[in-house]
């Protein structure tokens, strides 16, 4: 059988389960107010569910998601539940010894809440740390050192969540995540190929090459991955909570190997750390409110910023990936991404014109500078003035329960495994996510992003952030939950999500299947994925856009409910992730 027999019979197949599922609603069609969607007109199937639903990269989190909700959880209690999976069967993002952001829902009460529980820089950090005596900046030392490790928030955070709107206790939501690390499970090509590219820098540390590597070599797929320092650290969380990672023995463990290899982190850092609940950022967007993440994250305000834009223009009249419809997303993309170099950083150290940035007034003035047919040049596009209008690696996953509670959560490590240290006796890989500070305003850190001093190193402060969990609201009520991991592209995939749903009527396994592109000002480059028509890049370059195809971009985690009924997709660019419903 070809593999185009084989991508049919798959679409078939999940066609008549999802039909079977819904019965007579799906049959009869789901309504939205757009084009009339059925399964008969869409190109892509998606999963199909009624009483809950999780998405994530990893199939077997996923099942513990959707067993948590069976078992009487709510969205909260599976997302805690999932988060501690991920850090077992996701080790290159899923964490213990990273941080991120949670969104969420209560049905209850109609709220929306954003959890950060960001890392933060340790006390001891400075502004010059990553640069030598010449200012330059000291290749690698914010990305394999100890030095690249800020306070890790991950423990806090989902516990944070699980006391304040969870129902289960911790115990049973960790339950999951010990057995995965004791029995282990089977090295997928995706996991097997990530150890592979980073098997130099995982190499370089005893304790990681104690879980990663067997008889000197590192591990690959098919092979098992048994996790039994990990599986004591979470047996210790689940008993005595996130006091344990913060003032216990997990904790003294990671202080002493910060103190052994000249990391920054002491124990004072991991006592001071707490968990902030914030206001999310709102816009709204041909009729829906957006709620995204706010600052320390960059990713809701410039995703508005960038909408506010958008909205005046008739995407759905232009047709997705069309070259006009491209024109008008790289130039909101490269205004927006100037903006964030410029303004956003920690709210704790610095003032973000926030309400200046997502005003629709300042949409109005920035839009005066697109032109519907040229390019203007990066080097030409400058930060705006948001102040008059003010009155690749992490992992995301997304789960809607049957009270209609819904969570997105984004959380890192950063790169690819981090920093690439396990803490000795822990298990827990260690973050690197300080290279996401500005190590030096105007150089690029690794997802070439470039930011000043807003987002310059400083003790106690929490970097910046591209992570953009993300709900669309249709009436107050839920209607999109989505987010990705991706670096710099998480914004850009989340926004073109957003947009490919409402403008489009994409389900989500079509938004997720379609290609995908990207501008962040600087390189003054339009990335592309496989699949935009060469049609389309080459009108893109007749206008003065230097187009370059690289590799993929985000994999999001995306649930839609329709009609009371729930539609969700895994990123195909990411073939070990699933979403599960029932």
């Amino acid at each position: 059988m070809s593999i185009h027999q084989l991508r049919r019979s798959f679409a078939l197949s999940v066609m008549a389960l999802s039909l079977a599922a819904l019965g007579s609603v799906a049959a009869a069609s789901v309504t939205s107010s757009a084009v009339k969607y059925d399964y008969e007109q869409s190109i892509f199937q998606p999963v199909a569910g009624r009483q809950g639903m999780v998405a994530s990269e990893q199939e077997l989190a996923s099942r513990v998601g959707v067993e948590i909700l069976k078992q009487g959880g709510n969205a909260v209690d599976a997302a805690v539940a999932v988060g501690f999976a991920l850090a077992v069967v996701l080790p290159n993002a899923g964490n213990l010894g990273g941080g991120g952001f949670m969104l969420l829902h209560d049905a209850k009460s109609g709220d929306n809440i954003a959890l950060d529980f960001r890392e933060l820089a340790p006390a001891k950090a400075s502004r010059d740390m990553y640069l030598d005596a010449q200012g330059k900046v000291v290749d690698g030392r914010s990305l394999h050192t100890h030095l690249a490790v800020g306070v890790p928030g991950t423990v806090a955070g989902l516990e944070h969540a699980l006391q304040r709107w969870g129902s289960l206790p911790l115990s049973k939501v960790v339950a999951p995540a010990i057995k995965l690390a004791e029995e282990g499970f089977v090295i997928s090509p995706t996991l097997g190929k990530a150890l592979s590219v980073e098997q130099d820098h995982l190499g370089q540390w005893d304790s990681s090459r104690a879980v990663f590597f067997k008889n000197g070599q590192v591990l690959a797929a098919g092979n098992k991955l048994v996790q039994p320092d990990l599986a004591k650290s979470l047996r210790l969380i689940a008993a005595q909570g996130a006091k344990v990672f913060y003032q216990g023995e997990i904790g003294d463990k990671i202080v002493a190997e910060m103190a052994q290899h000249g990391g920054l982190i002491t124990q004072s850092d991991l006592q001071n750390y707490r968990v902030i609940e914030r206001q999310p950022v709102t816009g709204s967007y041909r009729g829906y409110q957006v709620v995204s993440m706010p600052p320390p994250s960059s990713g809701g305000i410039h995703i508005i910023e960038m909408l506010n834009l958008l909205e005046r223009y008739p995407l759905a009249q232009y047709g997705p990936n069309s070259a006009q419809t491209i024109h008008y997303l790289a130039a909101a993309m490269q205004l927006a991404y100037a903006d964030r170099a410029e303004y956003l950083g920690d709210p704790a150290f610095v003032k973000v014109p926030q309400s200046g940035l997502i005003s629709k007034a300042y949409a109005d003035e920035l839009a005066k500078k697109i032109d519907p047919v040229k390019v203007v040049a990066s080097a030409q596009v400058k930060p705006g003035q948001p102040l008059p209008y003010e009155s690749d690696q992490t992992t995301h996953y997304s789960i809607v329960d049957k009270q209609g509670n819904a969570v997105a959560v984004t959380y890192t490590l950063n790169l690819n495994f981090g920093s690439g240290i396990v803490a000795k006796g822990t298990g827990i890989l260690l973050n690197n996510e300080m290279d996401d500070f500005s190590v030096k305003p105007g150089v690029p850190n690794a997802f070439g992003l470039v930011g000043g001093d807003a987002n310059a190193v400083e003790a106690g402060k929490r970097p910046l952030s591209s992570m953009s969990p993300t709900l669309v609201l249709k009436d107050n009520q839920p209607w999109l939950v989505t987010g990705s991991p991706g670096g710099a592209r998480i914004i850009t995939a989340t926004l073109q999500t957003i947009v490919n749903a409402i403008d489009f009527d994409m389900n989500p396994a079509e938004a997720a299947a379609s290609p995908r592109v990207h501008h962040q000002w600087l390189p003054d480059e339009l990335r592309v994925e496989k699949g935009i028509s060469p049609d389309t890049t080459r009108l893109l370059r007749e206008q003065g856009y230097k187009v370059v195809q690289k590799p993929t971009m985000g994999r999001t985690q995306t649930i839609q409910l329709r009609d009371g009924v729930l539609l969700g997709y895994s990123d195909p660019r990411n073939p070990d992730g699933a979403t599960l419903a029932y």
